[in-house]
């Protein structure tokens, strides 16, 4: 169980190998700290920043972001390191908030490799402060522990540094400042590459770096394959894990064999998840003819490493998706140093009088224009190239996705039958990023679900800004419910996932429609307080019964006739209905519920329960936010991309539901 840690308190560490997971309503910088058994930090190279983001057992990310992973190694940190602070700060001289108090409460957790949470600090309680010491990690008579600090400054990153000793504080935070203005970061070097959990290895541009970034101009061509998701897998594109928040929650892969050995001390932090395989699944077999010289490889559908088709197409979409985000962030980048290079090219002329003077600047403005389009049109032409690819590449492996992994317009679904096993994924919707807007990428998350599922039904920043009515975002946003519910219902053998609604004020009642009358839900939707306080009482009462099960060894020993298929829960018009007991069980099971069994997938507009303050801070971080409607909400903390997420709808005037859902039922009479 996740520790939830107040202001001082602190928590045992019992691994070596972490991540710092940091949430916040807005982009921040996060930076890591180390110090000597006084608290003091001997020099600007025992500061992991935007600008240095590698120091020896540290690593973070490159640029400010909503969404950060810092990982940590504590058996690679210098001998002299006593401490390990977690620094969060507002950046500098941008048009976002320049005081903590104007924002939600960032949100920080300590984490294993594996994904699961060993203890986690809200800091409430900040006002002027623009810089943070979030967390601690000590060290105390040759063991680990993690301490909840939340002491904030208000002079920023200058004052925190001074206060802990370091002579060169001014000159560090102006280096932090400007490598975040620049974009220095942009695109954010990736972990090493993994050669055996599976995955496979794929040819494509990486991020280009410029000069002030260790790197040179951006040149096209091939680079050695990498891959984003070292520590831990997600359970597919959004995922939260290492959730685009994006993605934001992740499912560690199931692989589990050997023991890998541990990094020497001070050298590169090891992602690779320490129960992969370390033999690769057998390659699948070539079912097409290789490609000519200088042309292309054909894209053919399954063609990742796997033990099964299912598991080939799974792979193959998370290499698309990697692709995509590895050659985009190329293209940017470049596009950056492009910019960066005529500014500065520009400035030079600019700053010579002589140059002023008759058509010698003109020409110099205009050869350094030249450059930049010449720059920029080579990086256009690698992503041309790269977005071609991956485009027959998506032509080809869409048809191909069985029904937990293909849209409802897939002819797929017009002959589905009942499975008998659960797959390995599923199916919540599209994402595409701007500069590729006709290449739709699957985002599958892993099955069972490890978190529950927050569909918005307030007022989102749309990307067509349609939906202005909040009466038909809140409807749209119900029938999104629905159609995740029907196809999670539709991917798992007849019995074994149970639907329970709750929807207080009936407002649900035509999206729900499909549900109610085919026969699928366990009970009909409960309405008023009491069916809040029945639904909720009896899943709680699931939940405690499992869990202590499970923890006393006795999973084998329920009661006869105990219902062990997985429980799914749909909330409707959240808060309506719901007292502070209820709100209480709510976040229970949000937190406890997805370990054992027990799920949520909730339809709210977030304002509506304003009332609540940061009580329920928690219980919205602890959820997969979707939206109704397209929205670049989800980003990966890689990167740094802003994925536009489109949910998986049921055709309009469409039957294939109604179809599904009738088999379904069938199917579970049949069960029972």
């Amino acid at each position: 169980m996740t520790a939830e840690l107040v202001r001082g308190q602190n928590h045992p560490l019992s691994q070596a190998r972490l991540e710092i997971r940091v949430s916040a309503g807005t982009p921040v910088v996060a930076a890591a700290a180390l110090s000597d058994e006084t608290g003091r930090i001997r020099g600007v190279e025992w500061v992991a920043h935007p600008g240095a983001p590698t120091q020896p057992g540290l690593e973070v990310s490159r640029q400010a972001a909503a969404d950060h992973r810092l990982a940590v190694d504590l058996d690679a940190l210098p001998e002299a390191v006593h401490r390990v602070g977690v620094l969060l700060a507002l950046p500098a001289g941008g048009a976002g908030p320049v005081r903590f108090g104007a924002v939600a409460a960032p949100f920080v957790a300590v984490t294993g490799l594996d994904g699961g949470e060993i203890a986690s600090y809200t800091l409430t309680g900040l006002d002027s402060e623009s810089a943070v010491v979030a967390l601690e990690l000590y060290r105390r008579q040759g063991a680990w522990k993690v301490r909840a600090v939340g002491q904030g400054y208000a002079g920023g990153l200058a004052e925190l540094l001074t206060d802990q000793g370091l002579p060169e504080a001014r000159q560090l935070a102006g280096n932090i400042d400007e490598a975040v203005s620049q974009g220095v970061a942009r695109s954010v070097q990736a972990p090493p590459p993994r050669t055996a959990d599976g995955d496979r290895s794929r040819r494509t541009a990486a991020p280009a770096l410029g000069p002030d970034q260790g790197g040179t101009a951006p040149q096209p061509g091939p680079v050695p394959p990498m891959s984003p998701y070292g520590g831990q897998t997600p359970g597919g594109p959004g995922q939260s894990g290492p959730q685009p928040s994006a993605y934001p929650g992740a499912a560690p892969d199931p692989s589990s064999v050997t023991q890998q050995s541990a990094p020497a001390a001070g050298g590169p932090i090891d992602y690779s998840h320490p129960g992969r395989q370390n033999t690769a699944p057998p390659p699948p077999p070539p079912t097409a003819p290789p490609a000519a010289p200088g042309q292309p490889a054909q894209p053919v559908a399954g063609d990742a490493t796997g033990w099964s088709m299912e598991e080939r197409l799974y792979n193959q979409v998370w290499g698309m998706f990697e692709d995509l985000a590895r050659t985009t962030a190329a293209y940017r980048s470049a596009v950056d140093f492009a910019e960066s290079r005529m500014d500065k090219e520009i400035e030079q002329v600019l700053s010579d009088p002589r140059s002023r003077i008759g058509g010698q600047g003109d020409a110099a403005r205009e050869a350094a224009r030249a450059r930049h389009a010449q720059l920029v049109a080579q990086a256009r032409e690698a992503l041309d190239r790269d977005l071609s690819q991956l485009t027959a590449e998506v032509g080809v492996v869409e048809p191909a996705l069985p029904p937990a992994y293909a849209r409802w317009d897939n002819p797929v679904w017009h002959a589905y039958r009942p499975p008998m096993e659960i797959p390995m994924a599923l199916r919540l919707g599209d994402l595409h990023l701007p500069e590729a807007d006709r290449i739709r990428i699957p985002m599958l998350v892993r099955l069972p679900l490890e978190r529950g599922l927050w569909i918005d039904s307030g007022r989102t920043g749309s990307s067509d800004g349609s939906f202005a009515d909040s009466h038909a975002l809140g409807r749209l946003a119900m029938d999104t419910a629905v159609a995740h519910a029907a196809r999670l219902l539709a991917v798992y053998p007849a019995g074994e996932f149970t639907v329970h609604v709750i929807d207080p004020a009936g407002s649900g009642a035509q999206p729900l429609a499909p549900l109610v009358q085919s026969g699928v839900l366990a009970a009909t939707p409960a309405l008023g307080a009491a069916g809040v306080a029945d639904v909720l009482g009896r899943l709680t009462q699931r939940v405690d019964l499992v869990q202590m099960a499970v923890r006393g060894g006795a999973a084998d020993s329920l009661p006869p006739g105990f219902d062990t298929s997985q429980q799914l829960l749909i909330v409707n018009d959240f808060p309506h209905g719901f007292d502070d007991r209820a709100v209480n069980q709510l976040r229970y099971l949000a937190d406890e519920g997805p370990a054992f069994g027990v799920h949520l997938m909730m339809v709210a507009d977030r304002e509506e329960s304003s009332g609540y303050g940061p009580l329920l801070d928690p219980l919205w971080r602890s959820l997969l936010r979707l939206t109704p409607v397209p929205d670049d909400h989800l980003a990966d903390p890689w990167v740094g991309h802003a994925w536009t997420y489109e949910p998986s709808l049921v055709p309009t005037g469409s039957q294939v539901l109604q179809q599904v859902l009738s088999q379904v039922a069938a199917a579970r009479t049949k069960y029972m």
